[in-house]
């Protein structure tokens, strides 16, 4: 169990990344998952809408609702003490509109309880981020690849491999911090395009698929515990094999229940012998 730290802070990110301190982030999406992680010292618990595909079951991201979103957040929120919780504006919630997006992230904050919200989007989205932070919403941006729309770019591939391409997205981050967010995600690039935006940004950069250069990492947490087995993007390391786990302790509980094993008698509650002679 960490140390109480006390709440990770926006501007304890920042002060984070002014003294050279990574950002540790994982995904979470319910209140038992969150306390674990909370309790082991991750610094920021992003409610992603990846919960589409590893929760709910859904082909894409693209099918999650905010509806859907708030009762997820507000699970992490229930469970996370210390650490900064985000949650993920879905997609359909802020792409119509800055007002659009004001109203979606006002209902994340009010209704999740989430301290910030987070959207896809480069130089195209920076007024929309300007937009919802003159509202008073915090706002992390993402750039790179973008899940929630990466069939125009052929699905999930590593974004800016070229010098020029390097170029458009570092000034879409610089946008992104102009117009006020607080930290980006950058995902699939190559790590030198991942370094390069974190020395040009004043805020913290989470790499995902982006290099050791980062400010600072986020995984998936299910593709981290080894949970799924189907997905292995280059930049995955699986930190445990829970997947075997479950599927043997689960094997093991049904060969017991019907081998007549379990319950035994230490799972059960006794009976007055004279109540028990009633029956």
């Amino acid at each position: 169990m960490a140390e109480d730290r006390g709440r990770i802070s926006i501007p304890g990110l920042r002060e984070m990344k002014e003294r050279g301190e990574k950002i540790s982030m994982l995904t979470a999406y319910d209140y038992p998952t969150a306390r674990l992680l909370d309790e082991a010292g991750v610094d920021v618990l992003l409610v992603g809408d990846t919960l589409g595909m590893v929760v709910l079951g859904y082909d894409s991201t693209a099918f999650v609702t905010l509806e859907e979103m708030i009762h997820h957040v507000k699970a992490v929120v229930r469970g996370a003490k210390g650490a900064l919780v985000v949650g993920d504006l879905p997609f359909g919630s802020y792409n119509e509109s800055p007002a659009q997006a004001i109203r979606s992230a006002n209902r994340l904050i009010k209704e999740g309880g989430c301290a910030a919200v987070k959207l896809e989007g480069g130089i195209e989205m920076a007024p929309t981020v300007r937009a919802v932070v003159e509202a008073g919403i915090p706002v992390v941006g993402h750039v790179g690849l973008l899940p929630q729309t990466s069939a125009k770019v052929g699905g999930f591939k590593v974004q800016a491999r070229s010098a020029e391409e390097a170029a458009v997205l570092v000034e879409s981050g610089r946008a992104l911090e102009e117009a006020g967010a607080f930290m980006v995600v950058i995902e699939a690039v190559p790590a030198p395009v991942g370094t390069l935006l974190s020395q040009s940004l004043k805020i913290p950069v989470i790499g995902i698929g982006a290099g050791a250069g980062c400010d600072g990492q986020v995984l998936v947490l299910v593709d981290m515990l080894g949970l799924q087995q189907t997905l292995t993007p280059r930049y995955l390391k699986r930190y445990a094999n829970l997947a075997d786990a479950v599927e043997e302790a689960a094997r093991s509980y049904v060969f017991e229940v019907k081998a007549g094993a379990f319950p035994g008698e230490e799972h059960g509650y006794a009976m007055d012998p004279e109540e028990e002679a009633k029956l």
